[in-house]
């Protein structure tokens, strides 16, 4: 059995923070139904790479769910919703602040209507503060919470990372925050509102740079390739340093092209066994007994020295030739894999990271897979909805509603956008 069989969510969140939770609590085995307006999420028609078919930036992020669309600016609308709102354990969005409320929907009515069911809210910086009102997008959260400002070199400009810690990030956030009110609301039998701020999961995320931050107060951090200093008000950005006790840095390799890079870390306990095998081939053979490299605290005071020499020996090898060598001397080491490394890796295919689905618009196409392996449960991950594809299915199978009742439903426009108004022709002009 699915681990959250049973479960059902009324999805109303857009975008991405939002999508990325439902999507992966609907792997797990929620019923997560996705409630559209409907002119549908905006990112079905957001960077389209196929005329008129959903955007991969939509289906990369709905997989497993059912989609219905409702117009909630008619009262028949708005009474779907309340009838879903009674079926649901749990109710998410992501909509700007006051949104809900100025529909007749805040926090304290849906508890009213559905005292069990949990609700989950992403907002940019919270519900409180003086930046409650702000509007936020990825990039946004990644500057305000700490990530641009230690990303980049310390000369250069504060970089962005690759990976979404902003959106996707906060949507790993509310899951498992949803999932805990949800165990608690079936011990107490009471729902609750569970808010997460992207600014506030990207500070999660860049933890040990507050870590840093507080040590900078009684010293430098000798680990360090870039210089600090006792009473530093800011943590640096640091290139490539680890980010931890051990030194690491992301080496150049053959044929010295825009990712044959090694990462590499260099562990205590590894150094004399790697400089048993570079030095020789350095001119270099007392290099393990050198004592600017004896103990960490010289290999990090020459760390500059120490990388131009595993630079030097890694010219002769390509990322996976020099992997294949420090992995028989137990360094921890990883390529710099692009997309392209990804998509063709065999371990990632065996890993079922990469996925192929088919879509009745897009046909053959390839999502990310669920990262999270539940080995009793596996996820059976199946492609996104068309705008409103279970509508019907969800009234009739969820609310017991029958043919003749979704008719007049439709009829009133419930489920539709209202005609848009005819200009009045103008008026001739006496001349």
């Amino acid at each position: 059995m699915e681990a959250l069989k049973g479960v059902r969510i009324l999805d109303m969140t857009h975008v991405q923070a939002g999508p990325t939770c439902s999507q992966l609590l609907a792997w797990m085995g929620a019923d997560v139904i996705k409630f559209e307006n409907p002119q549908g999420d905006a990112t079905r028609g957001q960077l389209r790479d196929i005329p008129d078919a959903d955007s991969l930036y939509f289906t990369m992020l709905n997989c497993n769910k059912r989609s219905i669309t409702v117009n909630m600016k008619t009262a028949e609308g708005k009474q779907v919703f309340v009838d879903l709102l009674k079926k649901c354990h749990i109710i998410m969005e992501n909509f700007g602040p006051g949104v809900l409320d100025r529909f007749g929907f805040p926090w304290e009515k849906i508890h009213e209507i559905n005292p069990r069911i949990v609700m989950g809210s992403i907002k940019g910086f919270g519900s409180t503060g003086p930046y409650a009102d702000f509007k936020a997008y990825e990039n946004v959260a990644q500057a305000m919470g700490g990530a641009m400002s230690t990303t980049g070199v310390p000369d250069g400009p504060p970089y962005v990372t690759g990976a979404q810690i902003g959106d996707s990030g906060t949507g790993l956030h509310l899951a498992i925050g949803l999932l805990a009110a949800l165990r608690q609301a079936e011990h107490t039998g009471k729902g609750q509102y569970v808010e997460v701020a992207m600014m506030d999961g990207v500070m999660n995320l860049c933890r040990v740079k507050f870590r840093d931050h507080q040590r900078l107060m009684r010293g430098d951090l000798p680990e360090y390739s870039v210089p600090t200093y006792k009473g530093m008000k800011e943590t640096p950005r640091a290139g490539n340093d680890s980010g931890g006790g051990q030194l690491g840095n992301a080496i150049h390799c053959k044929p010295h092209g825009a990712n044959d890079w090694l990462y590499i870390v260099v562990q205590e306990a590894v150094w004399e066994p790697l400089a048993r095998r570079i030095g020789p081939d350095l001119g270099m053979p007392e290099l393990a007994t050198d004592a600017r490299f004896a103990t960490i605290g010289e290999r990090r005071k020459n760390q500059q020295l120490m990388w131009t020499l595993i630079n030097k020996f890694a010219e002769n090898y390509t990322k996976r030739e020099l992997m294949k060598i420090l992995n028989e001397l137990d360094v921890p080491c990883g390529p710099i894999m692009s997309t392209e490394d990804l998509a063709n890796d065999e371990h990632v295919r065996g890993r079922q990271m990469w996925v192929e689905l088919d879509h009745p618009q897009r046909g053959k196409w390839f999502n990310v897979g669920m990262p999270i392996k539940l080995h009793g449960s596996p996820a059976l991950i199946k492609r996104s909805p068309l705008l409103g594809e279970h509508t019907e299915e969800v009234l009739s199978e969820v609310l017991g509603y029958d043919k003749s009742r979704i008719e007049a439903l439709k009829q009133a426009g419930a489920f539709s956008a209202p005609p848009k108004a005819s200009k009045a022709p103008k008026k001739a002009v006496a001349q």
